[in-house]
């Protein structure tokens, strides 16, 4: 049996973190496998970034658009396959979901880096997150009926329950905290059976929170959000073990504005 570090980070721009102290976070934690999300950047800037970390084989999904989103997944071992499409024909995921399959001793290990819309409540934006997680909602359903070994991790962009933000009652008409949207991980949880691996390491217990606005005391105060998930087939929650938020130590320390989410995963 192998134990595997799986660590889900939004990095609000890749080689913004680098210039801000993300290379000794990876140093001194050294996960298995690192999923990534709003990289905003080229495949070569992983490469260049990470060049002097040891060897790490990257896998990138760029957005559409330059400089926006964008996911990664990085490992000490190659893949053995990676997937990027999501949804239908004509909807657009690129830079939002990256699977990616690691052969460790014969056991298969799924990881999936995804970057949910943020949204907007009444305008295009909202609709394309509702678009986003109808494919997601479908495609964690197949997943689950293959029985493999599966775990997705990123920034989903919603906060399940009251437990998940810090100030709920201020946010229940804005997008990340809509009904609509806690209705999906409802589906996907409840329904489907996926395990909030966060959740039942804490439970009934507020937080532990993953996002904090740059904006104000936010983070001075503990005001965050637990919008970073792994949400892991019921073999593989089985199978999990030390769950944590790698919160910054202080403000003025922090390489963006969301913390790394590390878990151990025995295969």
């Amino acid at each position: 049996m192998t134990t595997i570090s799986v660590a889900t980070i939004n990095v609000n721009g890749v080689r913004a973190a680098f210039r801000k102290g993300m290379a000794d976070w990876v140093k001194a934690n050294d996960p298995d496998i690192i999923a990534l999300q709003e990289v905003r950047a080229e495949t070569t800037d992983l490469e260049a970034l990470f060049a002097e970390l040891g060897e790490w084989h990257i896998l990138h999904d760029a957005a559409s658009a330059k400089g926006r989103a964008g996911v990664a997944l990085l490992s000490r071992k190659p893949a053995i396959a990676s997937r990027t499409v999501l949804g239908p024909d004509e909807f657009d995921s690129a830079g939002r979901w990256l699977e990616a399959d690691y052969d460790f001793g014969g056991n298969v290990l799924t990881v999936i880096s995804t970057y949910v819309h943020s949204g907007e409540v009444d305008t295009p934006k909202q609709v394309e997150k509702y678009k986003f997680l109808d494919a997601m909602t479908k495609r964690m359903n197949e997943l689950l009926k293959d029985g493999g070994d599966v775990v997705v991790v990123g920034d989903l962009n919603v906060g399940h329950t009251e437990l998940d933000i810090k100030n709920w009652k201020g946010n229940l008409k804005n997008a990340g905290f809509l009904p609509e949207e806690r209705a999906y991980f409802d589906t996907m949880m409840q329904t489907q059976g996926w395990v909030d691996v966060g959740r039942a390491a804490h439970p009934e217990q507020p937080g532990p929170y993953t996002w904090w606005s740059f904006r104000g005391q936010a983070f001075d105060t503990d005001a965050g959000w637990r919008i970073d998930y792994q949400l892991a087939t019921p073999t593989l929650a089985a199978k999990a073990a030390n769950y944590k938020v790698h919160r910054a130590d202080s403000y003025d320390t922090r390489w963006t504005d969301h913390s790394p989410v590390v878990v151990e995963y025995s295969i």
